[in-house]
This record gives C-alpha cells, structure tokens and sequence, in this order.
C-alpha cells in the first residue's frame, strides 16, 4: 500500500444466517454513510450431501455475490438508498414470516406454530407494531402464558415449560428484529424470562423390561419399537422414519443404525446389539420402513398403556420413556456419562446429566431399602 492511501472498507457484505431446519438464509449487511441496514434476499443455502446440491448452492452465491456488487455500483451512483428503520412493522405479521421460515423444521415449526396462535389468543385481535412493544407489555404475556393460557383452547392449563418456550420465541422473534435495525432497541432484554420447571424423567428398572419382553402387546410393531427405543435410545421420531437401508454391518462385524436425527438434523452413527437386529426381523427393501404400519394415535398409546398395566407397570409410561430407559441402564451398569451423552446424540452433556441424577435417586431409593439393624449401645 502507498503512503497515504487509505484503504476503504467495503460498504456491501454477503452474510449468511442458519435457520432452524439447518439451512443458510443469504441477506447484504450494508453500511452507508453512518447507515446500517439488512437486506434479505430470499436466496438460501441449502445443506446438501451431493454433486447437484452442491453445484446449486455455488450458483446461489454466484447470483447473491452479484447482487451484492451491483449494490455498491447503486449505493455509489445514488440510484439505491438506505431506507429509514421501520417503525409500523407488525410484530404479529413479523412472528409469522419467522414461523414459516421454519417450514422445514417439523418440530421447529410446530413450537413457533403453537407460541403463534398463543400470540392470537393474548392479543384478541390487537394489532401492536415492533416498535411499539415494551416491558409491560412483555410481562403481561409472561402472565397470560403461565395463568391463563390453556392447550388447544380447552381447560388444560399450559404447562411452565411450554410457556418458556413459547416465551422464548418472542425473545427470539424480538432480537432478530433488532439485529435486522427494525427497532432501535430490544425490551426483552431487561424482561426476566420464565424459570424451567424439573421435568420427571419416568424409566423402567431392568426387571420391569424382563417383565414386558414377556408379556402381550395389541399391537405387535408397538412392542417390538419400543424394545427397540430401549435398546438403543433412539427417538419415536427416528424410529418410525427408519428404514432397511439405515440398518448395515453385519452379525461378525456388528451392526448399526446409519441415520440422520429429526430433531437436531445431524448424521449420526448409532451402533446396535445382535439381539437388537434381531428383533427387527428378515431385512426387507432398502426404502421400505421397517416398523411399517406404525402410526403415533390414541390407539398406539391406549396399546401401550395397557401393556404396561399388564406387566405390571402402573406408572404412566410413554413411548419416550424407552429412551430415558436406556440412558439410565447404561449409567448404572457404569458406563461414563460422556460416552452416554455421545450414544444418545447429546450435543451438551447437560442434558445427559438429567439421567445420571435420575441413576443416582435410584442407587439411594435402593440403599434405603437395607433392613435396619438394632445396634445393641452395649
């Protein structure tokens, strides 16, 4: 560089930000005059493990780059202006286009979903701009989802951690709405957010899995999934999407399941038991399902309920209490909880820690059942 040359910073910069279904959103972080503003192009970057999908992303960032470029050429010719943050936004409108950006995200989609209409119930029919949203209005709806919101629009009361989560959103909805300059600053951080509550993490001891091995279920794919859960760890969501090709190795090799995750969207690789395989019967077409005929409906889990109550279970038993089985099993027989978090797909061992301290209530419930001795003082 010569003296006295100044290098200019560049006024016009390609971002990207990940959504919930793992996807990349292309927006132009422009910087103007002691302006900043967020232009979203509606072009995405899509995860992708292939030579097509991989040729289509580069073709995104090709016409996003040249977007990008033609607006320096715009910014420096006047021909393109900043606009002035908006300040009539609706925040309903806004909460719904970040919903649908998670379209692809079924679980995702759903929470946002469920905390928009919760939106509709508190606002009655309200309009209030993301301008116009404040701390009390904030706590208000804190009040709203933990007293007098109800599921469905019934008489059951919501529960405190689905209110977080539908808290959360907003906080969510509210700081992207900062980050993207539509308001000048954001009221959800100085409003508290809501405490979790302590779920209770319901298992089976290794006696109860004996005893419903041996018993009868109406639904025979019901019984053979959720043995399958316990003997694994894997997802309802994971294992009615599984098929024939996801299951490989061999019976001298070992087998294992080779899957992609519903909830987090990563690959993983999930070794398996030989009684595990064997549960699963003769392998069948690659991309038939191998639980096939399986449904999640008030008749699977009127199955399973009485299955339970047959063997003897008379606690409430779902079917993802086979994978908190699992986890529980492993930690008592003494496997590391690090090697239990990697097992179940954890990516913060935090949440395997739920199950070690469930393991740990079970080692004191059963010191607690020693006889007890009358010590004689002489």
């Amino acid at each position: 560089m010569k003296k006295n040359e100044v290098k200019k910073k560049e006024p016009v910069k390609l971002r990207q930000r990940e959504l919930a279904n793992g996807n990349y959103t292309l927006y132009l972080d422009i910087y103007w005059k002691g302006q900043r503003q967020y232009d979203y192009l509606n072009l995405y970057v899509k995860k992708s493990n292939n030579k097509a999908g991989n040729e289509q992303n580069k073709q995104t960032l090709l016409l996003a780059d040249q977007i990008r470029a033609q607006r320096v050429i715009d910014l420096q010719s006047g021909k393109y202006k900043l606009n002035q943050p908006k300040t009539d936004v609706s925040f309903l409108d806004y909460f719904n286009k970040l919903k649908n950006d998670r379209l692809n995200s079924r679980g995702n989609f759903g929470n946002w979903d469920s905390a928009y209409k919760h939106l509709l119930r508190f606002m009655k029919g309200n309009e209030i701009t993301l301008a116009e949203i404040d701390e009390s209005w904030l706590n208000a709806l804190k009040h709203y989802l933990l007293q007098d919101a109800r599921i469905g629009g019934g008489n059951i009361k919501l529960g405190q951690n689905s209110a977080l989560s539908y808290f959360n959103k907003v906080k969510a909805a509210l700081r992207q709405a900062f980050e993207e300059k539509l308001i000048q600053e954001n009221p959800a951080q100085r409003v508290k957010s809501i405490k979790p509550a302590e779920t209770k993490r319901e298992f089976l001891t290794w006696e109860e899995v004996e005893r419903i091995s041996q018993a009868k279920c109406d639904v025979k794919k019901l019984k053979e999934a959720f043995l399958f859960s316990i003997m694994t760890g894997l997802r309802w969501s994971d294992i009615i999407k599984m098929t024939w090709a996801e299951i490989r190795g061999s019976k001298t090799e070992g087998w294992y399941v080779r899957f992609q995750q519903q909830k987090t969207k990563d690959y993983e690789v999930l070794p398996i038991t030989n009684e595990a395989r064997e549960l699963l019967g003769p392998k069948s077409e690659a991309t038939q399902r191998v639980f096939i005929g399986l449904k999640y409906n008030t008749n699977t889990n009127l199955a399973l309920s009485r299955w339970m109550k047959s063997s003897g279970v008379d606690r409430e038993i779902t079917f993802h209490c086979g994978r908190h089985t699992h986890a529980t099993l492993l930690l008592n027989q003494g496997v590391d909880i690090y090697v239990v978090s990697k097992l179940l797909g954890h990516k913060n061992i935090k949440t395997t820690e739920i199950y070690a301290k469930v393991s740990q209530l079970k080692k004191i419930e059963a010191i607690n059942k020693l006889p007890q001795l009358n010590i004689s003082n002489s």
